[in-house]
């Protein structure tokens, strides 16, 4: 009968669907196990390093990288930068450290370009203090990246990072 046909019908395509439904989760489910295990962990990706070559970078420019998906600053201090701020007077800064204990190598400042109030990121060469200002909510950094003005409770922070030779610079 035709009715009973129609079931049929109906019964089959509605089986095949199923089964094609079931087979391409199956795939995808697949893929992703393939795509996990082939990709780097997260603890590989939070190593990450990256090489600079400084002399790329003249003298009095800030150049930005990007490194862990954050920005990079990396600051060809000029000598008058480094005489000013070897000489700010520690008590007056909100999260005092000594400029020589931020810089490794006096003329080189390595830093993450993230403010410490909300995390926006700052210019260069900006701001009351000649180093680096956020215009989000007026953060003020002076040439050592030390919050000198503005509602950042800390000073930009300074990532792990070492100076191989003359003019290679590894962070990370």
């Amino acid at each position: 009968s035709k009715d009973n046909s129609d079931e049929r019908h109906t019964y089959s395509y509605l089986t095949t669907f199923g089964v094609g439904l079931a087979t391409a989760y199956g795939a995808k489910a697949v893929v992703s196990d393939i795509v996990a295990n082939v990709a780097p962990s997260a603890d590989v990706l939070a190593m990450a390093k990256i090489e600079v070559k400084l002399s790329d970078i003249p003298e009095g420019k800030n150049v930005t990288f990007k490194w862990r998906d954050k920005p990079l600053f990396i600051r060809h201090r000029t000598e008058a930068e480094i005489q000013r701020e070897l000489a700010v007077d520690l008590t007056t800064l909100r999260d005092p450290q000594n400029d020589a204990d931020r810089a490794k190598k006096p003329e080189w400042l390595v830093l993450l370009g993230v403010c410490t109030h909300l995390g926006c990121v700052p210019i260069a060469n900006a701001g009351d203090f000649n180093g680096y200002f956020c215009p989000c909510h007026g953060s003020h950094y002076d040439g050592s990246c030390r919050i000198r003005k503005g509602p950042a409770p800390l000073n930009l922070e300074i990532p792990p990072h070492e100076f191989v030779n003359e003019d290679l610079l590894v962070v990370g």
